[in-house]
């Protein structure tokens, strides 16, 4: 795992390794500005073998202290470089103030208006060190340099690269593009002005080419918009271990999922040492759902897998089905009956289950306290008395839902989350997933491309499919219901739910990306074996 801090978090870190006399502001901001201009030369290593012209627009904080050491240094490198400084240079934090000494022992200072014209200079690299991680305010209305930029690249007034001064420009943000919540990933807006959050395409093309972060990814940079906004973003290292800062509860923090150890069975030789999965489906018809979940199960390493359908829609699946046995279930009490067998332990209700099914049927899966992911129907069903289904889950459940299903569970948490972010931080989807499962009593995978896992004790994980994990490919008919067997069949062979959850998540993607593009649903068991032998599994 990877921590992912919030701002608050990583000035914690900063200030305890500032207290204990390890180092001090001034240096920090040095060793930020010298990572800053690090990643420009490994990002373009054309560069660095002669000299270009840089623009540098620098805030009132500590962020634009970062930028006044990148104009210095990349001046000493024999760049031609115009800083711009919004605010009143007096007023700036001490360690800031030094730097934009120094800078001004090397040239002038160019004060930046609310009215300065983007388009009328030229640069090879323009770095945004107006804001960082401390935004707490909109800045779309100070018609800031960077952020026009952004905002009428989005709208389609020029392409992306002919806006940047040409098609040779880069834009290099610090910490994270201004305009940006380093929390929840969002833009902070004015009431009522309706931004590039808006829309998601217009995020992309509206995106910074590279982000340099500090110690840490923020949160902002695998959530909401920030996945689109950040561009290519790197982490360079300032030379402090934080591991064990007193003001930084190791539970507190969100961790990125990455890599699982052991995805790969381990041990015993009998099928039931890997667990029994039964996924309940639907009538005639409607079966598919169900069928994708049981292969997902099957293929991640459940011993067995039963699928258990209406006993009218018995004989379709038997056409399709070969490996995965069948159950007809047709009402509470057969399925009573079948849950006698206490070697079936984990548990799918939900996929194309039908939603009076689910009603009577998900009360039935829930008492019989097996591990249980609830999924689709067995989540929409509660939609009129969600209080009904919290009072039925136990520890051991995992629901999955997608934002429309998180909002019929959670409304008034989905409200927050959905409603304009008009200062920071704002509340982010790991908020709302954190207070979700703490409500549920479970643990919640609120599903995306920036999927956010919560445990009702607040851990929570992060898996995000974007940067170099990007498979938009992913968002098609079926793959939430494959997600839904994997982490089932994990259960199944005895992995804890936020375990599962974020194990089946990683893997999940990681079949996407395999693939590439064209993939639908069922195309994602069957990259599995490729990927755990690429995982040495």
């Amino acid at each position: 795992m990877t921590e992912l801090l919030t701002a608050a978090q990583m000035r914690a870190i900063e200030q305890a390794a500032i207290d204990s006399g390890e180092v001090t502001g001034l240096e920090l901001m040095e060793r930020a500005g010298r990572g800053v201009v690090e990643a420009i030369f490994e990002e373009w290593p054309e560069l660095s073998k002669t000299s270009h012209k840089a623009v540098v627009l620098c805030g009132p904080g500590n962020n634009g202290g970062d930028g006044f050491v990148v104009a210095r240094l990349l001046k000493e490198w024999g760049w031609e470089v115009e800083v711009f400084l919004y605010g009143d240079a007096s007023t700036l934090p001490p360690d800031a103030r030094a730097n934009y000494e120094r800078w001004g022992e090397l040239g002038v200072t160019s004060p930046l208006r609310s009215n300065f014209e983007a388009s009328t200079v030229e640069a090879h690299v323009t770095v945004d060190a107006l804001f960082g991680t401390g935004l707490t305010r909109p800045v779309s209305d100070l018609g800031l340099a960077l952020l026009d930029m952004r905002e009428q690249s989005a709208i389609g007034s020029y392409t992306p690269r002919e806006f940047r001064f040409g098609v040779a420009a880069r834009v290099v943000a610090i910490d994270i593009p201004s305009g940006l919540c380093s929390d929840s990933g969002r833009i902070i807006e004015e009431d009522g002005f309706k931004g590039v959050e808006q829309d998601v395409a217009a995020a992309r093309s509206s995106a910074v080419d590279l982000t340099v972060s500090f110690h840490s990814l923020k949160l902002g940079h695998a959530l909401r918009e920030g996945q689109e906004l950040c561009g290519k973003t790197v982490v360079k290292s300032i030379g402090i271990d934080g591991r064990d800062c007193p003001a930084l509860p190791q539970d507190e923090v969100v961790r990125l999922v990455v890599r699982p150890d052991w995805p790969g069975k381990q041990g015993g030789n009998h099928k039931f040492s890997h667990g029994h999965a039964l996924i309940l489906s639907g009538s005639s018809g409607k079966g598919g759902a169900a069928r994708l979940a049981a292969r997902g199960a099957l293929r991640i390493g459940a011993g067995l897998v039963t699928v258990a359908p209406t006993p009218g829609a018995l004989q379709e699946n038997a056409a399709r089905l070969d490996a995965i046995m069948l159950s007809p279930v047709g009402d509470a009490q057969v399925f009573q009956a079948v849950l006698a067998d206490e070697r079936l332990n984990a548990l799918c209700l939900g996929p194309g289950l039908g939603l009076e099914r689910a009603r009577d049927l998900v009360p039935v899966g829930l008492a019989a306290k097996r591990a249980t992911v609830l999924d689709a129907d067995a989540l929409t069903a509660f939609r009129d008395d969600p209080a009904a289904l919290f009072d039925m889950l136990h520890d051991s459940c995992v629901l999955t839902p997608h934002a429309g299903e998180f909002a019929r569970l959670f409304p008034d948490i989905a409200e927050k989350l959905n409603a304009p972010a008009t200062k920071g931080p704002a509340y982010s989807k790991v908020d709302a997933t954190r207070e979700a499962a703490a409500r549920a009593g479970c643990v919640v995978l609120f599903k995306g491309a920036d999927t956010v896992i919560a445990s009702p004790d607040g851990q929570c994980a992060i898996n995000s499919a974007a940067y170099e994990r990007s498979a938009p490919w992913l968002a098609t008919a079926g793959s939430g219901d494959v997600l839904a067997g994997f982490i089932t069949g994990l259960l199944a062979r005895g992995f804890a739910p936020m375990q599962a959850a974020e194990t089946a998540a990683w893997l999940h993607v990681e079949c996407a990306i395999e693939f590439g593009q064209g993939l639908i649903a069922e195309d994602l068991p069957e990259m599995l074996p490729a990927v755990f032998r690429r995982l040495g599994a």
